[in-house]
């Protein structure tokens, strides 16, 4: 087994086992609507077995980001719809990452006055950037009531319900990153004391039911997965020990037939424990090249491999994979800046 074997995933049968990973290039315009270059940069990544879209807002009350994108009106579904359109018309799959930011925000990024939620009222170290201001600190978030939740959760399942429409093969809750579901996962960020926070069974919970919703809303777990980075200290979230509440998130959500978990690895040996504690399809990303994803499904310890910024800097990243081509050195300085430059005009071969 290698990357170029097809793989049954979910309700798919996909090509190959190269994945494009979701990365945010905020392209999008003020109202969150994607961009039409975004229609090109997916169209030509589509021989990739699947795409996984960047993050996603469900809601106006989940943006945080500066020109990243939404499913939750019928102008964003409907930018959305030429993407997916061009993506199949080359033969491809493609799901929609969908990311609640949580207290990751700042205002200026924002089209409603709100306070940003999170589980807990307790602001994220760091800045980010605004278009407005530059670079300012994250806002305070206001904690969700416990009443609150089940709205929140709704707005994943609406998404899902958007997503579909959008002509979207499936989606991927982002539970990574330090973004609202990973803030409930985290003990850190997460200080509650109901049934949503406190013992490892409650912190999991909110993960356990936004999955149920978006399963409930696709009407099949195989058009849903998951994504997670077990000690990945992004957006100041830092666990002494991680790993027991993502095994016991695995162990949770196992029963449910998802279509995969996409872990991203950082350091700490997830993979292997989580390839234990996960009886479904298993998706790894974090810095692989062509030899050692090649490797990793020889081994059975994956059953494909998520390529980010090597895929971001190669369009044809599949052909040069397939003729051992060299590949195109990524520009850090151009991933989220608006226009072209640096997402739709890096080389291809020949």
């Amino acid at each position: 087994m290698d990357l170029f074997s097809p793989l049954t995933l979910g309700d798919y049968s996909l090509s190959n086992r190269i994945v494009m990973a979701p990365m945010t290039r905020s392209r999008s315009n003020t109202e969150a609507v994607q961009s039409e270059l975004a229609v090109e940069y997916y169209e030509s990544r589509a021989d990739g077995g699947l795409l996984i879209t960047e993050g996603t807002g469900p809601s106006a009350m989940g943006m945080g980001y500066a020109r990243t994108p939404g499913i939750y009106n019928d102008e964003q579904i409907a930018a959305w719809r030429k993407v997916t359109d061009a993506v199949h018309a080359k033969g491809g799959k493609i799901f929609l990452q969908i990311m609640h930011v949580g207290r990751i925000a700042h205002s200026a990024n924002r089209t409603i006055a709100a306070a940003p939620i999170a589980p807990s009222s307790i602001r994220a170290a760091g800045q980010m950037w605004t278009d407005s201001q530059g670079m300012q600190p994250n806002d305070l978030p206001r904690a969700l009531e416990t009443a609150e939740i089940p709205g929140v959760i709704a707005e994943f399942a609406s998404a899902t319900t958007n997503a579909l429409a959008a002509g979207f093969d499936g989606v991927e809750l982002h539970a990574a990153s330090g973004y609202l579901p990973n803030q409930f996962l985290s003990a850190g960020a997460n200080q509650r004391t109901d049934a949503y926070g406190g013992s490892l069974e409650n912190r999991i919970r909110f993960v356990v039911e936004t999955l149920q919703a978006m399963v409930a809303a696709a009407g099949s777990a195989g058009k849903v997965g998951i994504k997670v980075s077990p000690g990945m200290k992004f957006n100041d979230i830092a666990d002494a020990d991680p790993m027991p509440t993502f095994i016991a998130l695995a162990n949770a959500i196992s029963p449910i037939g998802l279509a995969y978990l996409h872990l991203m690895r950082t350091g700490i040996g997830s993979e292997a424990a989580l390839r234990a504690a996960y009886n479904g399809t298993l998706l790894v990303g974090g810095g692989y090249g062509k030899a050692e994803a090649n490797q990793v499904l020889a081994a059975g310890a994956a059953e494909g491999v998520v390529f980010g910024t090597s895929y971001l800097a190669n369009s044809d990243l599949v052909k040069r994979f397939a003729t051992d081509a060299p590949l195109n050195t990524p520009e850090a300085s151009t991933f989220y800046t608006p226009g072209p430059k640096g997402y739709t005009d890096y080389p291809t071969l020949g």
